[in-house]
């Protein structure tokens, strides 16, 4: 293990590689090492409001974009799980506190929030 790498979000030291991306055990996080050189200092997920918001591969997103689910999500309050695959067209994104930046209509469960780190553009 690397003792040099943090994580860039909570700054913990514990982080480790997982095939080509590094995880943080603390915060949940996953980067890129390439995208973190590129990006040093600039704020990937958007949830200041100022930064773009980018999906689970690093491309950017935007309003009315379709995307898909990268990994089966279980509906919090619900024994609902959105599966991954799942396509969901015409996202928007919202500036929220809590990292759900996209407000989407899933067609079997309605309307609900994801975390763009949880999906791929389609």
């Amino acid at each position: 293990m690397d003792s040099d790498v943090k994580c860039p979000k909570c700054g913990s030291e514990h982080a480790y590689q997982d095939g080509s991306l590094w995880v943080c055990p603390e915060c949940a996080h996953e980067w890129s090492p390439e995208a973190g050189a590129v990006e040093d200092g600039a704020v990937e997920d958007g949830a200041d409001g100022g930064g773009q918001v980018r999906d689970a591969n690093g491309n950017p997103l935007v309003d009315g974009d379709s995307v898909t689910v990268i990994k089966d999500l279980k509906v919090k309050g619900s024994s609902m799980v959105v599966k991954g695959g799942t396509k969901v067209k015409n996202i928007r994104l919202v500036d929220a506190t809590d990292g759900h930046n996209i407000a989407c209509k899933i067609d079997g469960i309605g309307a609900m929030n994801l975390k763009s780190e949880f999906v791929k553009k389609a």
